[in-house]
């Protein structure tokens, strides 16, 4: 890929492209050192290089490297081979994590790069919050129509029992017997 620097408003990567690499790990949204280094347009390798030249910036809760279950798991759902492709597992980097890259890694594509990612993780949170919003909002009319119709039920279910059977009318002309 040729590297341009981007001018002022101009997209390098798509949001898509950038949402798609953020998974939950571990309670975190994270994104892989690979994809990260695939949106920098460096190796991997390169990338953890200057991080751990770095280490004192990244703080267990900027950046953590996964488990080899964890690992495991993740190459199992991305069916690679056993023997090709990465041996050790990736680092997975929090917002913040990715954020203090941005010291790190200080080429002008990667700054741009930073601020797209930047930009996915608060869509992201701007869509969880409006979700949670929505289901709050679901939840407020479940209960109020919930006792709306309970007395549509009730009414129907009152309806549907037998009443006591009455005492019936002769017919014709008559006295009446009680």
């Amino acid at each position: 890929m040729a590297t341009k620097t981007p001018r002022k408003g101009e997209i390098i990567v798509p949001m898509e492209r950038i949402t798609q690499s953020i998974m939950l790990v571990r309670g975190h949204k994270v994104i892989l050192d690979s994809d990260l280094a695939e949106l920098y347009e460096v190796e991997a390798k390169v990338l953890t290089q200057a991080v751990k030249r770095n280490i004192d910036r990244f703080p267990a809760d900027f950046m953590f490297q996964l488990t080899n279950q964890e690992f495991n798991i993740l190459r199992s759902q991305f069916v690679t081979s056993s023997w090709g492709g990465r041996r050790y597992p990736p680092y997975a980097f929090t917002e913040q994590g990715v954020a203090m890259l941005s010291s790190v890694l200080r080429s002008p594509t990667a700054i741009h790069i930073n601020i797209e990612i930047m930009r996915a993780f608060v869509r992201l949170r701007q869509l969880l919050t409006t979700n949670t919003e929505l289901a709050r909002k679901l939840a407020a009319l479940e209960r109020k129509y919930d006792a709306q119709f309970k007395v549509v039920f009730d009414a129907i279910r009152e309806l549907m029992t037998p009443s006591a059977p009455r005492a019936k009318r002769p017919i014709g002309f008559g006295p009446w017997e009680k």
